[in-house]
């Protein structure tokens, strides 16, 4: 999501592997956040280990995201979010011709997961496929739709985790999900967050760019897609609450989505202290600036945004869901998802609380160094990928 964009063309050249080089496909929908960094993090790492990778994407996420910069060759692939008998036997047939060749496929994510294990079952009445590939499906995201489409996405779900020959979780909670609908093999794949860029401005001087005339009023910040699963609508509740402290807080909302309109609507009807940025690429200026971080999810596995946070050493608010806990240990203030109130007397204790803010920037900075970075990542992926190769 923070990286350079890169516009070169949607399918790039690559030489062909070595005798004896791994290759491997690595498959995603579209993606605008965490996914498509992680993806591209794991591409780049495995090139710099002599691995020969082919990522298979929309053309969309490969200008957004530059898997093609990584020195991967890129094959577009239209996977679309829902299900329709034609835009998926077409992705089927560029998974097809995508995976000839390959030692290893790797899909992320629920739909690229199912289309690869159709294209691979089908794979032994197309010369150079090999219907014996591994298929590696990490699993992202818990399933959060509601009705008949929660039905459809738990059927989905269980073909997936019972085809993949290994499923790896971000969480552990969604490790076990795999495990519980019949998964051969499931893991721990923790998703680490790409390193941060320098940013441009000092906490000074991005304060001032951001409060102009009130550098001294306290700035509450939350970063994220604006969907459903961000219950964004909860921090708009916890706001209202805010407003009564003096000086007023000014909340921060940096993001883009299909509820953005709905949010901004909201703010100024009720006349909230609360800005919406829109999409932004100048996130460390933002967490310079920040003396909050809130993150009021109805789910997240590691959450980028807190392992950023973390790292920038900026207090974080959050509710206790997924992967989080696991992920900042005592280091964060955890409250209950659902609960607006419990938000904005967590961010209120905090701001009248200068040294315990110290203490938990600090706190964070140590529980971020036991995080997995994307060089330990990519290592442990290269030695499942080792494994399922020589097993098959």
């Amino acid at each position: 999501m923070r990286d350079d964009v890169d516009h070169s063309a949607t399918r790039a050249t690559a030489a062909a592997p070595e005798p004896g080089q791994l290759h491997v496909v690595l498959v995603l929908a579209a993606s605008t956040g965490g996914i498509g960094a992680h993806v591209r993090s794991l591409a780049h790492g495995l090139v710099a280990h002599g691995v020969t990778v082919t990522v298979c994407a929309p053309a969309g996420t490969d200008a957004l995201f530059g898997f093609s910069r990584t020195g991967a060759r890129f094959h577009t692939v239209d996977i679309t979010p829902t299900a329709g008998a034609r835009s998926d036997a077409a992705a089927i047939g560029e998974l097809r011709r995508a995976f000839t060749g390959a030692d290893v496929v790797h899909a992320h994510g629920l739909r690229a997961g199912l289309l690869s294990d159709l294209a691979l079952r089908t794979a032994g009445r197309f010369p150079g496929l090999r219907p014996e590939t591994p298929l590696v499906v990490t699993s992202h995201h818990a399933l959060l739709a509601t009705g008949m489409e929660r039905r459809l996405q738990r059927l989905m779900e269980r073909r997936v985790a019972r085809a993949a020959d290994l499923v790896l979780g971000a969480s552990s909670d969604l490790v076990a999900r795999a495990r519980e609908l019949g998964a051969t093999d499931a893991r721990l794949g923790p998703v680490a967050a790409p390193p941060m860029p320098e940013g441009r401005l000092g906490r000074a001087e991005a304060r001032a760019e951001l409060l102009g005339d009130g550098p001294d009023r306290p700035l509450v910040l939350a970063i994220g897609r604006l969907v459903p699963q961000k219950a964004f609508g909860l921090l708009l509740d916890a706001a209202r609450e805010l407003s009564a402290l003096d000086p007023e807080p000014l909340v921060l909302l940096a993001g883009d989505g299909p509820e953005a309109g709905a949010l901004r609507e909201r703010a100024a009807a009720e006349k909230l202290p609360v800005r919406l940025l829109g999409y932004r690429t100048d996130v460390p200026d933002l967490l310079a600036a920040a003396d909050v971080v809130v993150v009021s999810s109805r789910w997240e596995a590691r959450s980028l945004v807190v392992q950023e946070a973390m790292r920038a050493g900026v207090p974080v608010v959050a509710t206790a869901v997924g992967g989080i806990p696991e992920l900042v240990g005592d280091a964060a203030v955890l409250v209950h998802p659902g609960d607006p109130a419990a938000i904005g007397a967590a961010v209120r204790g905090l701001l009248a609380d200068p040294a315990r803010r110290e203490r938990l920037a600090a706190a964070g900075r140590q529980q971020a160094e036991t995080w997995p970075d994307e060089a330990a990542t990519v290592a442990q992926v290269l030695s499942t990928y080792d494994e399922l190769v020589q097993r098959a």
